[in-house]
């Protein structure tokens, strides 16, 4: 099986070995069926394929029959799993900032994710997308990001803080028992993205043991460290293209405007990647229909809108084109 070129750290792989045995599972079996080295488990600083650990946690959830895998590992985690990234969350002085240096830096830690925080009429939509995945959704995955996210959250503001949503975009388990115990918030599934809405204002609460000074040092030195601006752009690109396809205005000219330069610097780092933008938009394109339309079971039409096509039609000749086949005719194989 083809593996993403993305890698995360090992530290992922914290608790997994004694929560699979807790289950009545082998880690070291289904490490070696991801392909995934058992050195990993030594050193938290090791990079597996992030696709790999996905796959595992899939499988993991399948063999011992439960939904919530992904939960129960992220009920594990503590701020010093992430690493380079804790560093950089732990020193701001809001929680705005945190999850600002967290979108920034958070390749540092696992180089799939992409965090995107959003504000609108009061609320904040915090969403974690996960890149390279060939429209393949992964559910524990998703689970435990967002679980992360969430207790990191309430360890800076506390046990009693909430959310007002925790949104995923995959269906809903059998049980919803153990997510309602875990997020002690509404849930919606079927979403749009993955993450959780709260309130504005709760992003501008100041928190404690915070160092602003620290954290411009931080901020410095892993800015140092964070790799090849070219990399940078073109996550930054798919982002964007993410983002603006729903609203039918996805195109090289908006993407530059937003990144403030001009379109001939977003091809010359695309080309470094050997890609064009179109060649870009369609990929992204097709990971989300890819999902939409085999995991979520979406309408062509309810399909079309949310890629940015002009009609169904539009969307049809397009799907026609890259898979050789109709939509009706993809879904039934």
């Amino acid at each position: 099986m083809k593996t993403s070129r993305y890698a995360v750290r090992s530290a992922a792989l914290t608790s997994y070995v004694p929560l699979a045995r807790s289950l009545g599972l082998d880690p070291y079996n289904l490490l070696k069926e991801a392909g995934i080295n058992r050195a990993a488990l030594l050193d938290p600083d090791l990079k597996i394929p992030a696709e790999a650990l996905a796959r595992m946690l899939e499988a993991s959830a399948a063999e011992a029959g439960v939904e919530d895998f992904g939960l129960r590992l992220a009920a594990t985690r503590e701020l010093s799993n992430l690493g380079p990234l804790a560093l950089a969350m732990r020193e701001e002085p809001t929680l705005r900032r945190k999850l600002e240096a967290a979108a920034k830096f958070q390749r540092l830690h696992n180089e799939a994710l992409r965090l995107r925080v959003e504000e609108e009429d009061g609320l904040v939509y915090v969403s974690e997308a996960m890149l390279g995945t060939s429209g393949t959704v992964y559910r524990q995955a998703a689970e435990l990001t967002i679980g992360v996210l969430h207790g990191m959250m309430r360890l800076f503001f506390g046990e009693g803080w909430a959310p007002r949503a925790v949104c995923f975009s995959h269906q809903p388990p059998r049980d919803m028992a153990p997510h309602r115990r875990f997020f002690n918030a509404p849930l919606r599934f079927r979403a749009d993205f993955d993450g959780f809405i709260c309130q504005a204002r709760d992003l501008d609460r100041a928190t404690q043991a915070a160092d602003p000074l620290m954290a411009k040092y931080v901020s410095a030195y892993l800015d140092s460290i964070i790799g090849d601006p070219d990399n940078d752009t073109r996550d930054k690109v798919w982002q964007l293209v993410l983002a603006m396809l729903p609203t039918g205005r996805c195109s090289a000219e908006a993407v530059a405007d937003s990144l403030g330069v001009d379109r001939r610097t977003i091809h010359r780092h695309l080309a470094q990647h050997g890609e064009t933008f179109t060649v870009l938009v369609d990929a992204v394109r097709d990971e989300l229909a890819t999902r939409y339309l085999l995991h979520d079971r979406r309408r062509a039409s309810e399909v079309a809108l949310l890629l940015g096509f002009s009609s169904q039609s539009a969307f049809s000749r397009w799907f026609s084109q890259r898979h050789g086949c109709s939509i009706t005719a993809w879904r039934a194989r």
